[in-house]
């Protein structure tokens, strides 16, 4: 090194000089350079309150708690086995015919061994659970969040909380073998429209049972040939539906669909039990 020329270099400063806070190590005297945090440890930042941070109204936040709702929801209902879903009004009540209606139905398909699947909240979706339950099956509740709180009824033995439709309906979707549409407003309508294009479209891998029950108010609710004729729908789209006006009709294509498409063939031991869900491997 030329004489002329200042040596600048310094020697390494020793293990002691520096400050770890977890994953992080740091000379104390460089964090003047960086913005002021305190002189907290980690521990105590995390457990500090703070107003509601910016960042939890971000989207990438937003992704993050979607994401949370897909977790939850495959890590829950993985292992539920045949189910069956079913829609319809959350206003009626006890004594109303399709409540009665709903309890039946989710009797009867738990008596054959069939988880019943909800949207968790009151009306038919609770007679489905409460006649899921007190058959002895796995009644099973997909709660939605609204301005106007619903809570889980008190049939759900299984229950989930979700914030958006689109999660929710995912899991009514991913995990039912067949569907029972009992008459409904604008929310049932969404979910019978959301399964029927999935079906339209191929894009469920698995053959799908949908069964509209109550005839008469279906027809003057949803009349499709009209769309056929119109060449918005293919005249086969509309046998995508069955109809049904008693819990038995509507148990037994369902149970015929089932074993068709999703279930062993029985042994005759098997077929003489009560309970036929017994899931193809």
């Amino acid at each position: 090194m030329n004489d002329s020329t200042e040596d600048h270099s310094r020697p390494a400063q020793p293990e002691e000089n520096r400050r770890r806070s977890g994953r992080v190590v740091m000379r104390p005297d460089k964090a003047r350079l960086l913005k002021p945090t305190g002189d907290a440890t980690e521990d105590e930042r995390l457990l500090q309150r703070h107003e509601r941070p910016a960042f939890l109204d971000s989207d990438p936040w937003r992704a993050l708690r979607i994401l949370s709702e897909f977790v939850e929801g495959f890590d829950a209902l993985a292992g539920i086995g045949p189910a069956v879903t079913v829609f319809g009004s959350a206003r009626v009540r006890p004594g109303d015919r399709t409540y009665d209606t709903a309890r039946t139905v989710g009797h009867l398909l738990a008596e054959a061994g069939f988880a019943v699947i909800t949207g968790g909240g009151p009306g038919a979706m609770e007679a489905a659970n409460r006649g899921c339950q007190e058959a002895g099956g796995l009644s099973i509740g997909c709660n939605i969040e609204l301005p106007h709180e619903q809570s889980i009824n008190a049939y759900v033995d299984l229950g989930i909380e979700f914030r958006y439709f689109f999660a929710r309906k995912t899991m009514f979707v991913k995990y039912a073998d067949a569907f029972v549409i009992l008459p409904g407003g604008f929310g049932t309508l969404d979910e019978l429209f959301e399964i029927l294009t999935l079906v339209q479209t191929d894009k469920l891998s698995k053959q799908i049972g949908v069964v509209l029950y109550g005839r008469e108010y279906w027809d003057q609710v949803l009349t499709l040939q009209p769309m056929a004729e119109w060449g918005a729908i293919a005249d086969h789209d509309i046998e995508l539906l069955r109809y049904a006006d008693t819990p038995s009709d509507a148990f037994e294509y369902l149970r015929s669909h089932l074993i068709a498409h999703h279930l062993e063939p029985a042994t005759e031991q098997e077929a003489a039990a009560p309970g036929i869900a017994k899931t193809r491997g």
